[in-house]
């Protein structure tokens, strides 16, 4: 079928004009196709225009790693988003031109990527890059490994998981074939003994692996000593397990060419690290449910729809943890700002690299532009959505932590709450005092106020969701902190002074890429457009918090009835009067 494909050269003419627009529509200026010359293809003839260039494995050109990075970018876009996977990926098809793009030749060869694929790979590769291989079992259906009527529990037995996560942290460590063999080889020697020569190695490793496939067939009910060959019966019944789909080949091979040119650059390139600019970027952008849900994962939260399904009634996704948060049972995960910091990273990275040639600091521009655009623009983001929704759930505990520090555990605080309970606890102390006050005045005027410190107290009781947010703050707040800190400013005014520079506040370091985008008169305009829609996004945050406040109120552990009732409505009609409930609608 390739074959047959490949000559048929109005279906690639097709196939290169179609990659062109696809990367004009995604801006992605660095990459291209030749130029299709309609008027002169034929059944058996096919001309474009003249490419200028040179092999990118044979150029010397320093800008040929940054190039890599594209070619990975965009063999990823096609892989993941426009569906139409250039097949032919050999060197001598990935060109760098002289104006410095990379241009992708002969695309008589591709592979169509259904967007079911393309999610479920999203998705593989989302749970392999915050190590959750728990969910690695229905990836490998989803992916086409594993038939559909194996059971999640089989697969999870086979080993797959482990498996995998010494792939993965191998690749990650980059350095192609020889140096993983060597990583390979120094984790068998701590394993099993430094001082083993390689084939006492290999016979140490096959002898624990025959070890754990026993142990497997006896827990799957197997008389392991009726066996004849266990390596054997193991490899019959993974045939029932797992399978390879067609496309895996032609994947494999597109992304071995493009880590054996990385590799030819560097000898420590690592293709799994060149993965993840991509996707931030798509992942930041995309705004369907399983893109989202991809996403909340790579940043260390839970799957709204596992935090939606004990809700009932019209609770918006931003409030479906609070359910559980407001009594301290929440299971909810928190944001990870060291993956939120590094998708940002490789956001920007992404953008930079494949938006333009990047003369004269245009990459950064142009990042600069898209993110302000992710964050800010009125018809939002993923992840937009996503830090609205962190910010009204911190700006709620901060507030309820701000209220119980001045309300409960200030020392003035303390003061009147015992001042209150002072009169009860006189009466206790004496029955001849409290009997000479009838029982509805005592409680009126004494026991009452005496109870009010125990209500506020469990009013705004810190919660487990609650301590979650704010260390998540702490940790991001330090976190910018130190990409922020001007450290050599400090130091060269510390050495004018006696005491050092522990009295020197740290003073923002803008680079000479933040002046660059900062200086550029069009960036500016852009970034102040865009800054325009921040009171939209203060009034969804705002909303956020009343909606948070009207569910906390009406599940009020402390608080009567009439009076839940009362908040609640006051919370929402304010937060309606805001942002309309209706913003908080699913997307579509």
């Amino acid at each position: 079928r390739g074959f047959v494909a490949e000559t048929d050269y109005r279906l690639e003419a097709t196939n290169t004009i179609q990659f062109e627009e696809a990367m004009r529509k995604r801006n992605l200026d660095a990459v291209c196709a030749p130029t299709v010359v309609e008027s002169l293809v034929r059944d058996k003839v096919l001309a474009t225009e003249w490419v200028e260039g040179t092999r990118l494995d044979r150029d010397a050109s320093p800008d040929v790693p940054r190039l890599c990075g594209v070619a990975i970018n965009a063999y990823l876009t096609m892989l993941l988003d426009t569906g139409v996977l250039h097949c032919d990926p050999h060197p001598g098809n990935l060109l760098r031109t002289t104006d410095g793009k990379l241009c992708i030749l002969d695309w008589g060869m591709t592979l169509a990527v259904p967007d079911d694929l393309q999610y479920a790979l999203l998705e593989f590769i989302a749970h392999i890059n915050t190590e959750d291989y728990d969910s690695i079992p229905q990836d490998f259906i989803n992916l086409g490994f594993s038939p559909e009527d194996v059971s999640l529990e089989r697969l999870q037995n086979s080993g797959i998981t482990e498996g995998l996560s010494f792939a993965f942290r191998q690749l990650s460590q980059g350095g192609g074939p020889k140096k993983m063999q060597e990583r390979v080889k120094e984790e068998f020697q701590d394993i099993y003994g430094a001082d083993l020569t390689d084939m006492e190695l290999r016979d140490a490793a096959r002898a624990d692996m025959l070890e754990r496939m026993e142990a497997q067939l006896e827990s799957e009910g197997v008389d392991v000593k009726g066996v004849t060959n266990v390596m054997e019966e193991m490899s019959r019944r993974n045939r029932e397990l797992f399978a390879l789909p067609p496309y895996v080949l032609y994947v494999a091979r597109a992304f071995s060419t493009l880590e054996g040119i990385g590799l030819s650059i560097d000898e420590d390139y690592a293709i799994v690290q060149e993965c993840y600019p991509y996707l931030a970027g798509r992942l930041f952008t995309d705004k369907s449910p399983r893109a989202k849900s991809a996403l909340r994962a790579m940043l260390g939260l839970s799957d709204e729809s596992q935090t939606m399904v004990q809700t009932s009634g019209d609770i918006s996704p931003g409030l479906a943890v609070v359910k559980a948060g407001a009594n301290g049972e929440s299971s909810e995960k928190s944001l990870s700002p060291k993956k939120l910091l590094e998708m940002t990273d490789n956001f920007a990275s992404y953008t930079a690299a494949t938006a333009t040639v990047d003369r004269d600091g245009e990459g950064r521009t142009a990042a600069a532009k898209e993110f302000a655009k992710l964050i800010l623009d009125k018809d939002g983001s993923t992840l937009q959505e996503i830090l609205v929704e962190e910010a009204a759930k911190l700006g709620d505990a901060a507030t309820r932590n701000f209220l119980r520090q001045a309300l409960v555990e200030s020392a003035f605080a303390k003061n009147v709450a015992s001042t209150l309970r002072a009169p009860k606890d006189a009466l206790e102390r004496s029955e001849q005092l409290s009997s000479l006050f009838p029982d509805d005045l005592k409680k009126a005027i004494i026991e009452r106020p005496a109870d009010f410190p125990r209500l506020v107290d469990e009013l705004l009781h810190t919660t487990s969701e609650d301590e979650k947010l704010l260390s998540t703050a702490s940790e991001l707040q330090e976190a910018l902190g130190g990409r922020l800190e001007n450290t050599s400013v400090r130091s060269a005014m510390a050495e004018n002074l006696s005491d050092g520079a522990s009295i020197i506040p740290s003073i923002p370091d803008i680079s000479p890429g933040l002046r660059s985008i900062a200086s550029d008169t069009e960036t500016r305009k852009f970034v102040l457009e865009q800054l325009s829609n921040v009171p939209s996004l203060g009034r969804r945050v705002g909303a956020g918090l009343f909606r948070r406040a009207a569910y906390r109120a009406m599940n009020s552990p402390v608080l009567p009835e009439e009076a839940r009732k009362q908040l609640s409505e006051v919370n929402n009609r304010v937060a309606d009067a805001i942002e309309p409930a209706a913003s908080t609608k699913e997307d579509a």
